[in-house]
């Protein structure tokens, strides 16, 4: 099917203030577009992502292009099919991927060279909570490569647990967690570096409804900024802007309600 994409430019006042809102043109469908979108939460509390005319190609096949974007909104949604290029946006914003047209800034740092200045910042939980778990103990995973005397790392440790309603677990093995304990513990981990940002790609999708619902209730309330790449459409329905991929290109891009409806009618 035939399409085309260009972005309209919504300006501000800053950088912090200017927007690219793609519009997408299909057969049989309106133009997609987004109202100017104010930050949920003050400018110092989130961190503003910036995509320059990205492009990313990775074993001869293009996986991103055209990407011109500025995040900075409290809660972002991206939604698309697997293998649409979602998971490799999360990466290249923490320098795991480097992109190979255009650019990529957090809060004017460029992830692929910047990235341990970037990583400080910007907290990454992976799908599967044992990628990132590394310790068999709980409170001995989230203390590792924490700074400071060890009384303080504890303190940092347990405040964390407490935060997300599980420090009964402190003391626990990790391979006697359910998926969802482990899912917590993995945030858990993220959360006890205090980063700005949090990365979140396709948090729900190995837990069972309550531990969904669980998690759901816990991203709720987290300060940090939120970016989730996820299938679950409900979990979206209250944040500030949801981004569609397709093919790697941003098709739809707005608030949760016209997102989470384009989505329905391009896969229904």
């Amino acid at each position: 099917m035939a399409r085309s994409h260009h972005s309209v430019l919504h300006t501000r006042g800053s950088i912090r203030g200017v927007a690219f809102y793609h519009v997408s043109y299909f057969e049989n469908e309106d133009p997609v577009s987004a109202p100017v979108l104010m930050p949920s939460t003050p400018d110092d509390l989130a961190q503003t992502i910036v995509f320059s005319d990205l492009g990313l190609t990775r074993d001869g096949r293009r996986v991103l292009g055209d990407i011109d974007l500025v995040l900075n909104e409290h809660r972002i949604g991206i939604l698309g099919l697997n293998g649409s290029g979602k998971s490799s946006l999360l990466k290249l914003l923490i320098g795991l991927l480097a992109p190979t047209e255009g650019a990529v800034h957090v809060d004017g740092l460029e992830p692929s060279v910047d990235a341990g200045a970037v990583r400080a910042r910007t907290g990454f939980l992976f799908q599967c909570a044992d990628n990132q778990i590394v310790y068999p103990i709980v409170r001995e995973d989230l203390a590792f490569g924490l700074p400071g005397l060890e009384t303080d790392v504890d303190e940092v440790v347990m405040e964390t647990l407490t935060r997300l309603g599980i420090a009964d677990l402190a003391d626990r093995r990790i391979h006697e967690l359910s998926g969802g304990e482990r899912q917590l513990v993995a945030l858990a981990g993220v959360l006890a570096r205090d980063p700005s940002t949090i990365l979140f790609d396709e948090p729900t999708s190995q837990l069972d409804l309550a531990n969904r619902n669980r998690f759901r209730d816990v991203l709720a309330v987290l300060p940090q900024q939120a970016i989730v790449v996820t299938h679950d459409l409900e979990l979206v329905e209250d944040f500030d802007r949801v981004l569609v991929i397709e093919d790697g290109r941003v098709v739809c891009d707005g608030r949760p309600e016209t997102a989470v409806a384009f989505y329905r009618r391009r896969h229904r």
